[in-house]
């Protein structure tokens, strides 16, 4: 609960977040084309958010959406630490 909060500091209160800006923030190393691509093709698993039905709509990501990917993976590094651990 506390990574939504962090977020939305982090956004000034954003609900939905650019698609090129969380790519910058958290996916530097895909362009936001790829990232869109990747995440329609459910090779990383956050909903693409469109504000209208259009294709050519602005696409972002709801940032309830992104603390739930990022608490995700948070608890899947914690998980693979504690077996190389034990």
């Amino acid at each position: 609960m506390k990574t939504l909060f962090l977020l939305m500091a982090q956004y000034n209160g954003q609900v939905v977040i650019p698609l090129d800006r969380v790519c910058q923030d958290y996916f530097s190393h895909l362009s936001p084309e790829m990232f869109l691509r990747k995440a329609l093709a459910g090779q990383i698993k956050i909903p693409i958010t469109r504000l209208e039905h259009s294709q050519k709509s602005a696409k972002g990501i709801h940032v309830q959406d992104l603390a739930t990917y990022l608490d995700d993976q948070r608890a899947a590094a914690i998980k693979e630490c504690q077996q190389l651990s034990a």
